[in-house]
């Protein structure tokens, strides 16, 4: 991830000129803005984060180990830990159970929403496990394995890998549509395929083109819609019926995750290269308005929802003048944070 200042300064021009959003009763995103910073500090990299919406707790992957926030109190209450190179982590409220994806042993571990308690630890998986996903249409657990291009099935009453699905590619982020497929982006292919989550088939592969390196998936459900953002600073619009592409967006610079929040019909990207989220409009499922470019941070790429209030929750840190041998920017000691981004 390389800081770009020229990516940056633009956006916050753009944020004083862009046009209010579309309707009266939608939250306008060209309001939103910053509204808090919560200091974690902490070494290590991080990856997804996750909302729990019932129990307005955010999931924050933090190398080893997984924070706790509640967003109410604006604070830490609580850790899970040994969880070996954590990615992504998937919620399922009908089993009360949470899950991690554990990268660097091939595993998954299982707590309790309540007590955030590990109460079991899944081995077995692909190697690399990155994103995860709970489908409800089929009651399991997906795994998606960025060394091994497969996905791993987990039945979560057995606790156990039951089946493995070939990919064409190394899986990114994934989601389900709840009616029985799941979505996944290839990253290396900038393609998107579809799996039958109760044959654990895969259906189709699609060509996201002109999209390059997509990363971050989100879905509108009841209208079909999947938002893939790519590292060529474009968001791609496909029907998730057929794969036909529909449109394409102009987004920041370096994005790593999106949402797609159903009340407001309202699209997020974050783009951590450039600082920024880029609002998005769906005005009708084939036509999207570009709604305001959000300063953030820089190093802030990924993000989640919380869909009561409409906050977006994104981690960052400061970055330094040293680059880490993966050629991403250094991390300034204890500068790891929680960005709130919410109207003011």
């Amino acid at each position: 991830m390389q800081l770009r200042l020229s990516s940056f300064i633009p956006a916050l021009l753009a944020l004083a000129f862009l046009p209010q959003a579309a309707t009266a009763t939608t939250p306008s995103a060209t309001t939103y803005q910053v509204l808090s910073k919560l200091q974690l500090g902490g070494p290590g990299g991080w990856d997804y984060l996750s909302f729990d919406a019932q129990r307005h707790h955010l999931f924050v992957s933090r190398g080893d180990h997984v924070l706790v926030i509640d967003v109410d109190q604006n604070k830490q209450v609580g850790s899970i830990a040994d969880t070996q190179g954590v990615h992504g982590i998937a919620v399922a409220q009908d089993l009360h159970r949470g899950f991690t994806s554990n990268g660097k042993n091939a595993s998954v571990t299982v707590f309790d929403l309540d007590t955030l308690k590990t109460v079991a630890t899944i081995t077995g998986t692909g190697e690399k496990p990155d994103a995860i996903l709970y489908d409800g249409a089929s009651h399991h657990v997906l795994t998606f394995n960025g060394k091994s291009s497969t996905a791993s099935v987990i039945d979560p009453a057995k606790n156990a890998v039951i089946a493995t699905i070939a990919l064409p590619g190394k899986p990114e982020f994934a989601v389900s549509d709840g009616a029985g497929h799941v979505y996944v982006n290839l990253e290396d292919k900038s393609e998107l395929v579809q799996i039958d989550s109760t044959s654990n088939k895969l259906l189709n592969t699609w060509s996201l083109a002109p999209c390059e390196s997509p990363s971050g998936l989100a879905i509108d459900a009841k209208h079909h819609r999947l938002f893939s953002v790519c590292d060529n600073q474009k968001m791609a619009v496909v029907d998730a019926g057929n794969g036909h592409l529909v449109t394409t967006v102009a987004i920041g610079d370096g994005p790593d995750a999106v949402v797609f929040d159903d009340a407001t019909s309202m699209v997020y990207s974050s783009n951590g290269e450039s600082g920024t989220i880029t609002a998005v409009h769906e005005d009708a499922p084939d036509h999207y308005s570009l709604t305001a470019n959000i300063p953030t941070q820089p190093s802030a790429r990924t993000l989640a929802l919380d869909p009561r209030t409409h906050r977006l929750y994104l981690s960052a840190a400061q970055l330094g003048t040293t680059k880490q041998a993966n050629g991403r920017p250094s991390m300034v000691p204890d500068s790891f944070s929680i960005l709130t981004v919410g109207q003011h």
